[in-house]
């Protein structure tokens, strides 16, 4: 099991980025985690996959921005190591 913890900056607030986040990885599938903002304007991502593949395509596209009004500048991407998910949300 694959996992990582991003954090997304720009325009990524306000513009329907975590929602489509959370599309994003029912669309790829196999993508387990939470995503919710963090109080200095950015957007935390914890994600994680048994198929590297499908996780590398998440980032790629999280990277691109999912939501058509976003704007992302920067992703700083770690490994991390949190509890195991078995679905994907939007937390608070």
């Amino acid at each position: 099991m694959q996992k990582v913890r991003l954090i997304v900056s720009g325009r990524v607030q306000g513009v329907g980025f975590r929602y489509s986040t959370y599309a994003l990885a029912l669309e790829i599938g196999d993508i387990y985690g939470r995503v919710w903002n963090n109080d200095d304007g950015t957007v935390e991502i914890l994600a994680q996959s048994d198929q590297p593949a499908k996780l590398a395509k998440f980032i790629q596209e999280v990277r691109k921005g999912p939501s058509k009004w976003s704007k992302v500048t920067y992703v700083d991407v770690t490994m991390a190591n949190f509890s195991n998910y078995s679905d994907f949300r939007m937390a608070n």
